[in-house]
């Protein structure tokens, strides 16, 4: 088939989203090179990914480019052979067995704290800020480890183990806030170092450990978006560890992005290059790990919230660039851009939630208030 035969095509899928190819509107996509119409019909997302990041196209409005095409479902629409071999592979193997448990922190934690303390704000927290009566970045943020500390009922002497720390910004503030003790367990040498050093004189100790090798008893327990890295195969593993470790009259709280339908894998162009070994969750899955291990108090969706994150995480990596540049190339800087816009679209238009699941191992006596 001719180039103009592969535009055709693609001018086809696009009838109906409201945009355009050449369009004068900001979310209307300006193709620079004619391969590009080949190479996205062959590789779907990935495709689509990898030839923005080469410079092949734009689109001024980049989220809002993403956001249309996916509110008329066109990643459906073009299945590739890409497809096929992710999901074969994740329905075939373990990709988050253990020998693989510290490749994302490797390949996505340790790409630099630099970029991280730029980008993510005041604190170093990389999950789903709280807006509801916030009005930047920082507050946010803070609201949503305070909501997350509400929910638990933190109190003095406490021990609490929060799975997938980070950089340490949760425990170190509960221990000031509200007299805790803790354990973060992170993949991440980099988040574990600086973990370390900013809670250095609070009763918190800060492990490189995999989630299926913990011990001991708390009173306690949270994880803020790390149950994406689980995968499928190990949801059960990963709801009887933290069964072993949850005091009987303890509380669980499950903060993670959630999908609309079970699958067994993650975008292509996202494995490739951002998170690899991911998969998001469904209400399903996440429903028959946790049954006959406990009883779910609370399910509260702050999908809004989100996209206002992830919006305001690219202004700060957009302005931060002249600084970063010294340190990470244009590719990257692309690959970045289009990384944050694509989630922002995401959860624009409803194909991801957040969500955090409050659980008990008995039930909480007299039943459990929610806050909000």
């Amino acid at each position: 088939m001719s180039q103009s035969g592969f535009r055709r095509r693609v001018e086809h899928l696009l009838e109906g989203t409201g945009i355009r190819i050449g369009g004068p509107n900001p979310w209307d996509i300006q193709v620079h090179n004619g391969d590009f119409y080949r190479r996205v019909l062959a590789h779907g997302s990935l495709g689509l990914g990898e030839s923005y990041m080469q410079g092949w196209w734009e689109a001024g409005d980049l989220d809002g480019f993403i956001h249309r095409l996916l509110m008329a479902n066109l990643e459906e629409k073009v299945l590739t052979v890409d497809n096929l071999l992710g999901f074969l592979q994740a329905t075939v193997f373990n990709l988050q067995k253990p020998s693989r448990a510290f490749e994302v922190g490797r390949r996505h934690y340790d790409m630099g704290n630099a970029l991280y303390k730029h980008m993510l704000g005041k604190r170093l927290v990389y999950s789903c800020g709280y807006w509801e009566t916030a009005g930047n970045l920082d507050d946010a943020q803070e609201a949503k480890l305070e909501l997350v500390f509400r929910k638990l009922g933190l109190k003095p002497g406490m021990r609490v183990l929060d799975i997938g720390c980070g950089w340490g910004e949760a425990l170190k503030l509960a221990a000031e806030r509200y007299g805790i003790k803790g354990v973060g367990i992170t993949v991440s040498e980099q988040q574990a170092e600086y973990a370390r050093r900013i809670c250095n004189n609070l009763p918190i100790e800060i492990r490189l450990q995999d989630y299926r090798l913990l011990d001991g008893k708390f009173d306690r327990i949270f994880s803020i978006g790390m149950f994406e890295h689980v995968g499928v195969k190990n949801y059960p593993a990963y709801m009887q560890a933290v069964h072993r470790c949850l005091n009987d009259d303890g509380l669980f709280l499950l903060h993670t992005i959630g999908g609309n339908k079970s699958v067994h894998d993650t975008d292509a162009w996202i494995a490739k290059y951002i998170f690899p070994n991911g998969m998001l969750p469904s209400i399903r899955q996440i429903a028959e790990a946790s049954e006959d291990r406990f009883i779910m108090e609370d399910w509260h969706n702050l999908n809004v919230n989100y996209d206002k994150t992830l919006l305001a995480w690219r202004r700060n990596f957009e302005n931060s660039w002249e600084e970063l540049k010294t340190q990470y190339n244009e590719t990257f800087r692309r690959m970045w851009y289009y990384y944050l816009s694509t989630s922002a679209a995401s959860f624009r238009a409803r194909k991801n939630q957040v969500w955090q699941i409050v659980f008990s191992p008995r039930g909480v006596p007299g039943g459990y208030t929610a806050p909000r």
